[in-house]
């Protein structure tokens, strides 16, 4: 039970090998559905770059962007530098961020449904408004209720897979998140592909299809059930246990209920989940917290996904050679999810973020070099060298794929205990949608300024958290989500800093006694 001394920073009790259940059908479908979470934010991502290299999409809304692309002589790095286009595409995650610190409590007193539907219905409403948006003012209010709706989406949908998930099948359950992601990315695309031959309205369909996931989001979320973990957490034990029966296929689910209710407990007597966060036990989950989506989106995902086909084309390929590379990266993105979901539970989560960092590191190099010696502002790459480069993104597109794409979003979703993962999901999805929204202002007016040597400057940051984990992530491959803080009490670095402060509470306590 929940009480002073360890009891202070977790369940009292090591009881995973007592844990039974197994994989059921009512897992896999109830993930599935929360998953499309996922989907929007993907398909999101995908669509956007695709719409603003669309020239009816720049002629309505960014008639300067279009005149400019029409210069060939230019300096081929600048030809889309214009920071009103840029806000298109980043005013979602300005909104998202702010949903998202919206979205915690909700998260927490109402459950993870409630958050999920809530995304949905929003992103139903931006995906419609942009469809037939009119002039600017209109575009844009329908990307505000998209990252409204991609705020509590993000917020939600990781810890609702995280909490369903057996322990041992934790990881790939999770990647589901991603997996929908990625297929969001892959999907919008392809939309793009064919949406660009729809002269002189294919934008707005490729924009109004958003809606699809959205609708299946908001209307499979009304038939989820609630996690255990929120029910019990919202004093509803009885319903809670039913649940977890049910999502087990046992009866005999005492040590996971058991743990369930001891994280409860303390969880009830947390009134400020942020302000409890920033305790010093509670450091190196903050810091988790923080660090990885920020490396996440440093390593410099969102200039490939965003905009490939704005990149592609800045390269020398025509309209529809920019977009079918685009969607061969999204097709890669897929397979090197689904690869990553069919291993993290057995190789484990660091292997596979240092693994994928140094493929990553190796790849923007590659790029930065044929950029740097073969393409300027006079010239364009030949056949051979786009291909080269094509083949080397497609390969960073991998390896991000099977490591930091999934994982940047799994590992936080995993390590906070019952009391403040909510708020940590929040700081979680804060950080990683206002990073996307500083790359997505920046990154043409960074393409235009430092021109090849952008991927240097992410390779960089890529060395510097590859070597991150290897020195401060411990494994929390099949570790239970209730007993996760015990693994930051064996760790060389953080266990100086939680076992200390233990001891600090444990002195107090003894002061007072």
């Amino acid at each position: 039970m929940a009480g002073g001394g360890v009891a202070s920073i977790g369940v009292t009790k090591e009881r995973a090998e007592n844990y039974k259940g197994k994989l059921t059908l009512y897992v896999i479908l109830a993930c599935i559905i929360a998953a499309f979470g996922g989907s929007l934010f993907g398909y999101d991502i995908g669509i956007s770059g695709g719409v603003t290299s669309m020239d009816e999409f720049l002629r309505k809304f960014f008639h300067s962007v279009y005149l400019k692309k029409q210069h060939v002589h230019e300096n081929n790095y600048c030809k889309y530098n214009n920071q009103v286009l840029a806000a298109f595409t980043s005013s979602l995650y300005l909104a998202g961020l702010v949903a998202s610190l919206v979205a915690s409590p909700i998260t927490r007193n109402h459950g993870r449904r409630a958050s999920i539907i809530c995304g949905g219905i929003s992103f139903f409403v931006g995906a419609i408004l942009n469809a037939f948006a009119v002039n600017l003012g209109m575009l844009l209010f329908g990307r505000i209720m998209l990252g409204v709706g991609i705020g509590f989406g993000n917020q939600a949908v990781p810890l609702y897979l995280s909490e369903m998930a057996p322990a041992h099948l934790r990881g790939c359950l999770n990647m589901m998140f991603q997996l929908a992601t990625t297929l969001g990315i892959f999907t919008a695309n392809m939309v793009n592909y064919g949406t660009s031959k729809l002269h002189p309205w294919g934008w707005r369909l490729s924009l109004g299809l958003a809606a699809v996931p959205a609708f299946v989001m908001t209307v499979g979320g009304l038939f989820l059930p609630e996690t255990p973990n929120s029910l019990i957490e919202q004093g509803n034990k009885i319903e809670g246990r039913r649940v977890l029966e049910k999502i087990r296929g046992t009866e005999n689910v005492d040590a996971e209920f058991e743990d369930m209710v001891d994280a409860s407990e303390l969880a009830q007597s947390i009134k400020h989940p942020f302000r409890n966060i920033l305790k010093r036990r509670n450091r190196p989950q903050l810091i988790m917290a923080i660090l990885m989506p920020t490396f996440q989106i440093l390593t410099g995902i969102n200039i490939i996904l965003f905009y490939a086909p704005v990149l592609f084309q800045s390269m020398g390929f025509k309209r529809t050679a920019s977009l079918y590379s685009s969607a061969l990266t999204g097709a890669v993105l897929v397979s090197s999810t689904v690869v990553s979901m069919a291993i993290v539970d057995r190789w484990g989560r660091r292997i596979l973020l240092i693994t994928g960092g140094i493929q990553m590191i190796t790849c923007q190099v590659v790029v930065a070099i044929i950029l740097g010696l073969k393409f300027g502002s006079d010239k364009e790459l030949t056949r051979g060298y786009s291909i080269i480069v094509v083949v080397f993104i497609c390969l960073f597109v991998a390896a991000f794929g099977y490591s930091w794409g999934p994982l940047g979003w799994t590992v936080p979703s995993e390590i906070f205990p019952l009391e403040t993962r909510s708020a940590g999901q929040s700081i979680t999805v804060t950080v990683n949608l206002f990073f996307t929204f500083a790359i997505a202002q920046s990154f043409l007016s960074l393409l235009c300024v430092m021109r090849f040597g952008i991927f240097l400057f992410f390779s960089g940051w890529i060395a510097v958290m590859t070597i991150f984990i290897y020195l401060f992530l411990p494994e929390t491959k099949g570790v239970p989500i209730e007993e996760m803080m015990r693994l930051w009490e064996k760790h060389w670095f953080w266990k100086k800093i939680v076992l200390e402060d233990q001891q600090a509470n444990n002195t107090n306590v003894l002061n007072h006694a």
